[in-house]
């Protein structure tokens, strides 16, 4: 009874992520987009790697305000091991998806990263350590279309930003997988404020080499740090950090470890519909039907996974 409790909470708590996750894709584009408007020079790389500074600087004051037990995890070398592997995962998918979407929209982005439910099936076969009942194998095809038709049949061009949204969702498969292992070893809490150090710490190293190799003309720090003087960019880099990482994260590494990672990875794929119904609302898509064709693809999905917990058995519980 307590784990079938466990297992509704985790579900109810991972669907809040995807929402608040669907409206990333749109606020790292709007952030994006309004840094173009403010440097006078440009340098993808380096203005990524400095939002994704800020954005876990946030998520990791914030998280260690509101939580004394983050705070004790600095002293934790369980949670730094496992933050090691969980944040360099986490900055990993972040850069090479915020490199990417600048030149895709938030939809198409959200459809390439989604892809990582197959992905997590993949591995987790790979590495023999989760099998695939019938009602998953079903969920993950439905979750897959579904998210596929959110914005209509996928028209996706395969240039190098669409191929590096690819490569982005194959590490948060990874990061999923690696999260059902390591949150069941260590403290979910103590483990997301070291993987928030991580990525901090790997993004500045990204940001300084991207400054040092970058072109003449690219902007300087003293420009990036510009930036956040402009409250257009300010608030979608706090959304960014206090919503998608604070709040997102953490609740991940607490309740992802009830479920089965492909199960999780189901409910993940939840996050275009959220990111296409958040770009509708400031005109970066147009309204179709195809919205409730992928929405209820990925529902029927979700329905049926739920309707057979007993086939839910996770090899690494057994």
């Amino acid at each position: 009874m307590e784990q079938a409790v466990q297992r509704r909470q985790a579900i109810g708590w991972l669907f809040l992520v995807t929402l608040v996750w669907g409206g990333t894709f749109v606020w790292m584009k709007e952030a994006l987009n309004a840094a173009d408007n403010y440097l006078t020079t440009w340098h993808l790389a380096s203005v990524v790697a400095f939002m994704i500074v800020i954005r876990f600087t946030i998520g990791a004051v914030s998280l260690s305000i509101f939580n004394k037990n983050a705070r004790s995890g600095l002293k934790d070398i369980d949670a730094w091991n496992g933050g090691l592997v969980l944040g360099l995962l986490l900055w990993g998918g972040f850069l090479t998806q915020m490199l990417a979407i600048d030149n895709i929209t938030p939809a198409v982005s959200a459809f390439l990263t989604s892809l990582y439910v197959v992905f997590t099936a993949l591995i987790g076969l790979v590495l023999r350590k989760h099998p695939l009942s019938g009602s998953l194998i079903v969920g993950i095809l439905l979750a897959t279309l579904g998210a596929g038709f959110i914005d209509g049949p996928p028209q996706v061009s395969w240039g190098w930003a669409e191929l590096v949204t690819v490569f982005s969702a194959l590490i948060f498969a990874v990061h999923i997988v690696a999260t059902d292992v390591i949150t069941k070893r260590a403290d979910p809490v103590r483990l997301t404020m070291t993987s928030f150090i991580v990525v901090i710490f790997a993004s500045v190293f990204t940001l300084l080499i991207s400054l040092l190799l970058s072109p003449a003309g690219s902007p300087s720090i003293g420009e990036l740090f510009s930036l956040l003087f402009h409250w257009d960019i300010v608030l979608w880099l706090f959304l960014l950090g206090f919503l998608g990482s604070f709040i997102a994260i953490l609740l991940l590494n607490i309740y992802q470890r009830f479920l089965h990672p492909v199960h999780a990875a189901i409910i993940y794929a939840f996050e275009p519909v959220w990111a296409t119904i958040y770009a509708l609302f400031v005109g970066l898509n147009e309204f179709t039907f195809w919205l409730f064709v992928g929405g209820g693809l990925l529902l029927l999905g979700n329905l049926i996974v739920e309707s057979r917990p007993n086939q839910l058995t996770d090899a690494s519980e057994e």
